[in-house]
Formats: structure tokens, C-alpha cells, sequence
């Protein structure tokens, strides 16, 4: 039996969607923010808040949508499917380790690095690189200034963080996606993806998938008005930071996976779960995609 929604005065199902309060995040869900086409049926409140809160409440079942990192998706399968839109993949880039001048990589594996949580995609993808590191979690916009000021000797960096190192005069120690393009002969690395959750019954999870699809389309056909939307969420970034780091995370892979990018997501988790990251009972190759035309 389907779980019923919410509905407001005008018969209307309320959707909540959590997502993350960074620019690509908010391009993506601009249209459905605003109303910019009719969703029948449907209204989306959206509820924005880190990604390591939103992997948590995911596994609490609080959001009928949400953005969650994809190594945290094995924990939530039971109760989400994921969307065959919404994606954040690196397409050869990705979080990154990051460092003052003249540190290398044997002092930074030495000392505690400062990552976004445990869940995070990016800590499974350090974890897959480098081993067991010490590390430290740290709020992701707390990361860059804890190296600056000392009080961390390295740190893995997301969102923004990606374009606006340079500008500190900081070192890359590795690109977690260009070491994943690397290792796998040309394939994105998964970091992102949108859930639905399964008790709302396939029609209206097939329904909020297709809306998000039409948002994510509608930003990327006219991404002025979403552009100018994203860039509050941006933490000061300059218009060019802002479309440029848009440009990496919404793009054709984020209105369809495709192929690639669904064995990509299934290799991830399989190495996850060699790492004794993931729980080694997941079945991987049984994954499906809401809205994918075929698995």
C-alpha cells in the first residue's frame, strides 16, 4: 500500500525535496522553486541543508526526495530508489586534497585530514585511493579555512571549493576524479544523486522523477534566470566561478546517467564494498533507475 502525501488546499500532493545549498543544486531545482512550468498535481517545498545532514535524514525515511551522496545510498536502498536524473559526477575532476605549499603527500597522510563526513561519496573515494587515513570530520565550508589557518595540514574540499582554491594559493595532492577516470579508462566518478522514496508507490515516484528531469532540463535550455539564482548559494563566487562550477555538475550526464555512468555508480559501490566501506550484503548489480530506460 502507497503512503499518502500531504495535500494543500488545492488538492495539491506537497513534495519536500532536500538538497544541498550549493549553486549546481540550486540550478538544478530552480524551475521546480519557482513554478516555471505546471507540475499536476504536485507542489515541491524545498528544504535545503549539507550533504552529510541530508545522507542522515535519508536514513531516518524524513524526505519524500532528496540529494544524497552515493556511497551513502546502500544504507537507504530498502526505503529510496534513485532517480536516473539529478546527478553529480565528475566527469575527470572531483574533491580534492588540498594543502598549503610545499607539504607532500607522505606528511598529509601523517596527520588527521579534515573530509565532510563519513558518508560523504568524496570520503569513500579517499578512502579508495589512499586507505585508512587518519581524518577528521569537519563541516564542508569549514575545510579550506581550517587549512589556511593551520589547524588542519590538508583537507578534502567539495562543492565550489573545487574552483576557488586557487585563489588561496593552495596545492592539489590528488583529484579523486581524475584518479577514478584514470582507474576505470575514462568513467565519470559517481559523487550525487537524487532519491525517491519507495512507500509513495512507482506512478508517483516515476511522476517526481519526470518533473525533476523537466527542472534540471528547463535550467539548462534557459540557465540566465537559474544562474542568477545558483550564485546566492555560491558563498561570494564571481558570476564566471559560479557558471563554470554550474557547467561541471549540470550537464547532459545529470538528465541521464546513461550506461556509463550507471556501471560507473555499480563499480564504486562494488570497490566500496571490498574496502569494507559498504555493507557487503547490497546487492550492486541489482540496482534500478527510477526513469532510466533500461537498468
Amino acid at each position: 500500500m502507497s503512503a499518502d502525501l500531504p495535500t494543500n488546499e488545492a488538492g495539491e500532493k506537497i513534495v519536500r525535496i532536500g538538497h544541498s545549498p550549493d549553486p549546481d543544486d540550486a540550478f538544478m531545482f530552480h524551475a521546480l522553486t519557482t513554478g516555471a512550468f505546471p507540475t499536476p498535481g504536485y507542489v515541491f517545498v524545498h528544504e535545503l541543508q549539507d550533504i552529510e545532514t541530508l545522507n542522515h535524514r535519508a536514513m531516518n525515511s524524513e524526505l519524500e526526495v532528496s540529494a544524497v551522496s552515493i556511497h551513502a545510498f546502500p544504507d537507504i536502498a530498502d526505503r529510496y530508489a534513485l532517480m536516473n536524473c539529478g546527478a553529480s559526477m565528475g566527469e575527470g575532476y572531483g574533491p580534492m586534497i588540498i594543502t598549503k605549499p610545499g607539504v607532500t603527500e607522505e606528511e598529509a597522510r601523517a596527520s588527521p585530514i579534515a573530509v565532510p563526513g563519513l558518508k560523504t561519496s568524496a570520503y569513500l573515494g579517499l578512502r579508495l585511493a589512499w586507505g585508512d587515513v587518519p581524518i577528521e570530520v569537519v563541516p564542508f565550508d569549514e575545510i579550506m579555512p581550517g587549512v589556511l589557518d593551520g589547524r588542519y595540514v590538508s583537507g578534502l574540499i567539495i562543492h565550489e571549493g573545487q574552483l576557488t582554491y586557487k585563489d588561496h594559493n593552495l596545492n592539489v595532492l590528488i583529484d579523486l576524479g581524475i584518479w577514478w577516470n584514470e582507474r576505470t579508462g575514462g568513467w565519470p566518478m559517481p559523487l550525487g544523486g537524487n532519491v525517491v522514496r519507495r512507500d509513495l508507490g512507482q506512478q508517483v515516484m516515476e511522476d517526481i522523477t519526470l518533473y525533476t528531469k523537466m527542472s534540471i532540463e528547463h535550467a539548462i535550455r534557459s540557465p540566465e534566470a537559474a544562474l542568477e539564482f545558483a550564485k546566492a548559494w555560491g558563498r561570494g563566487i564571481d558570476d564566471d566561478t559560479n557558471e563554470a562550477f554550474v557547467g561541471m555538475y549540470v550537464n547532459d550526464r545529470t538528465i541521464d546517467y546513461r550506461q556509463e555512468g550507471r556501471d560507473s555508480i555499480r563499480r564504486f559501490l562494488k570497490e566500496g564494498i571490498q574496502a569494507g566501506m559498504v555493507d557487503a550484503s547490497f546487492d550492486v548489480d541489482g540496482m534500478s533507475f527510477i526513469g532510466a530506460s533500461e537498468a
